[in-house]
Order: structure tokens, then sequence, then C-alpha cells
């Protein structure tokens, strides 16, 4: 038989296994925030003990990701208490509608239930707003107008 047909191992043939990219920038944290990655590194440590070797890599690869997110975690200040800031609840006027978001870190955003990453646009244009003033958005000079900035 060629040399050609023959495989020495099915790992020869596997697409290479990349480390979990982390977000660019400081990994801020609310204290919410950081019991969260405390959590995610529990539930991932129980499900490592019970996986087989094929599960095993992909979970302790998880697990690296998230004891670099707690090792790197930064709880971020007390917001300002008139200011859109980390750790900031705001509701806000765009195109017309009201929503309400509240600024989490990159780990603890959650868009569909109203947590966005402080790292996202539209969340960066509204930093250091403060209520009732409008700001620039999406190539429109007053797109957004803050109505009320609260705590988380």
């Amino acid at each position: 038989m060629s040399v050609a047909f023959r495989r020495e191992s099915d790992e020869e043939h596997k697409e290479p296994r990349f480390e979990v990219p982390l977000p660019a920038g400081p990994n801020l944290v609310t204290p919410r925030g950081r019991a969260l990655i405390d959590e995610k590194i529990a539930a991932l440590q129980a499900d490592l003990a019970a996986a087989d070797e094929l599960g095993r890599e992909d979970i302790a690869r998880w697990l690296r990701y998230w004891k670099t997110r707690r090792a790197t975690a930064i709880l971020a200040p007390e917001p300002p208490e008139d200011e859109v800031a980390f750790g900031t609840r705001v509701r806000f006027r765009l195109n017309g509608t009201v929503k309400e978001i509240g600024i989490v870190g990159d780990d603890e955003a959650d868009p569909a239930a109203g947590q966005l990453a402080f790292s996202a646009p539209l969340v960066r244009a509204m930093m250091g707003a403060t209520t009732a003033e409008f700001v620039a958005f999406n190539g429109r000079a007053d797109a957004i107008e803050i109505i009320d900035i609260a705590p988380l």
C-alpha cells in the first residue's frame, strides 16, 4: 500500500484548537459580574470531573478563559450620580423609542436582557452624558436623548 493512503492517526487531520479570544481593553466588572465569573468557574470545574476525554479538552479550554478573566477582573468604581458611566442604568430615546439599558462588563453583557457592554458603540456614544442631554450617534448630532440615569 502506498504511503499516501496511510493515516498515522486522526489527530493529524483535525483543525487546530486555539484559545478562546479575550476581549480587548480592561476587564471591568460589576460585583454581579465578578460573582458570575466565579459561578462559571465552579460549574466548569464540576463538569470537568464528569467529562470524557474529548469533552475534557474543550471544558479545560473554557476554564482557562474564565480563570484568566477572574485574574484580570477590575472592580469598577461607583459611578457618578448624574453621568452615564459603567455600572449605571440609562433610560434614553433613540429614533422615537424609549429604551433602558444597564452598562456592564464584556462577560456580563446580555443584550436581550438589556445589559450592554461598556465597549458597545451605543454605550460608548453615551458615556459621560448627563440627564436631558442629546448625544450624537450614527451620523446624527441629536440621535439619543438621555432621559434618566441611575446606579445598577
